[in-house]
């Protein structure tokens, strides 16, 4: 198992972003976000790869989005690191989270 890795460098390998709403004509201030990360270590000695969810929406208080609900997994094979990122995926495509963007 990938774990106690003393420096964590993260080969971004796919982050994308969800919303419910294709943003165009809805204020910032009404919408809600989730990004998700799917990654390697980039270490060929113990390769870990991970997948991470983070949850933002905007807060009147600070008067920004807010990032919160940071949740990190880690993973010894790339298969069950994919098999758990399309788990997310499909899970907020569920709760109407169908608008993504993609970086990589």
């Amino acid at each position: 198992m990938c774990t106690g890795l003393a420096v964590w460098r993260t080969i971004h390998t796919v982050q994308e972003v969800f919303s419910r709403c294709d943003g165009r004509k809805t204020p910032l201030c009404e919408q809600e976000f989730y990004e998700l990360l799917f990654g390697d270590s980039g270490d060929s000695r113990q390769p870990c790869f991970i997948v991470k969810q983070s949850h933002a929406q905007w807060s009147e208080v600070d008067r920004q989005i807010m990032w919160d609900e940071l949740e990190s997994e880690r993973f010894p094979t790339r298969e069950e690191a994919k098999k758990r990122y399309e788990a997310r995926r499909s899970a907020l495509a569920e709760k109407g989270f169908v608008y993504s963007v993609t970086t990589n």
